[in-house]
């Protein structure tokens, strides 16, 4: 019976996938585009510390193989990850790096800055980090979220996102509430639809604030009394 078997079509094209992304500068490009943001050419080549050439040469395997879009403006090339789903990977295939398997920061700078990405910041458009994963317990403890059958906004939910002025858009196919993996917390946060609403909001508002270059940010005080007000998360939570 086993020899009657024929191999998953999908094979090669898994084999291919897997194959874009183990490479360092690739996955560091990958990791470094989870701010949600477009890139130039040459700032990734900064990035991950090769030539503008070599850089170019892997960009062009990524938007080939469908894991990222670019476009021009003039003589910059920009380029972004392809959508949310490409993100949820990138950022799941992160979480599952052993703790112990990450280099060590070389200095106090290296290391500061990881502390800022642990405390807080964004995972393409939604809150990760101990931020993301306070304002999930917080909705989930509330019972504005449910994640016993996978993550789902109750009735309560969605009048809490509409009191708090922060609009839903249910007309795609892109969930509405999803789970994603933390990767440095270990726990999912809340992704889709919602996440990445709370996540724009929390922004534009300026309840948190970009810090750096990366994808870290911090809570405002003003956000520090916002998020006390509608989810009960005390300021302690958010440093």
């Amino acid at each position: 019976m086993l020899g009657a078997m024929t191999r998953d079509p999908q094979a090669p094209q898994l084999a291919r996938l897997a194959a874009l992304i183990a490479d360092e500068t690739r996955a560091a490009c990958l990791l470094a585009l989870l701010d949600g943001r477009a890139w130039t050419a040459g700032e990734l080549a900064r990035y991950a510390g090769v030539a503008a050439s070599t850089l170019s040469e892997h960009l062009s395997k990524l938007v080939a193989g469908g894991l990222l879009a670019e476009e021009r403006q003039g003589r910059h090339r920009y380029v972004r990850l392809a959508d949310a789903r490409v993100a949820q990977l990138v950022e799941e295939l992160a979480a599952q790096v052993s703790p112990g398997a990450v280099r060590r920061p070389r200095n106090l700078r290296e290391s500061s800055a990881g502390s800022a990405m642990a405390r807080g910041r964004t995972c393409y458009d939604h809150l990760a980090g101990r931020l993301g994963i306070a304002v999930t317990d917080a909705l989930t403890s509330r019972g504005l979220l449910r994640q016993d059958t996978g993550f789902a906004l109750t009735d309560s939910g969605i009048e809490w996102f509409d009191s708090a002025g922060i609009a839903l858009d249910r007309a795609g196919r892109r969930p509405l509430a999803r789970g994603c993996l933390d990767w440095t917390e270990r726990r999912p946060h809340l992704a889709g639809v919602a996440g990445a609403a709370l996540c724009r909001h929390a922004l534009e508002a300026r309840w948190c604030v970009r810090i750096g270059s990366e994808r870290a940010v911090k809570v405002t005080p003003s956000g520090e009394r916002v998020l006390w007000e509608l989810l009960g998360i005390e300021a302690g939570a958010l440093r």
